[in-house]
């Protein structure tokens, strides 16, 4: 029996209902959304420079002291 392809409920997924103003790119949550996006992104790369810099220091001094003994 051969598979029927005429049932395509729910493939494709959902969408969420957007407001006129979410439509056109200018709600106030997408707003929001963003500017919390962008300062989560830019805390983490601030965390992740910092480790950087941290283990190339530590890396550094070791091999200081590794060539004074």
């Amino acid at each position: 029996m051969a598979k029927s392809r005429n049932n395509l409920l729910g493939v494709g997924g959902q969408r969420k209902k957007l407001s006129r103003a979410d439509q056109h790119g200018n709600g106030p949550a997408r707003q929001a959304d963003r500017k919390a996006n962008a300062d989560q992104k830019q805390e983490l790369l601030r965390k992740m420079r910092e480790r950087a810099q941290g283990n190339t220091e530590s890396s550094q001094e070791d091999h200081q002291e590794d060539q004074q003994s």
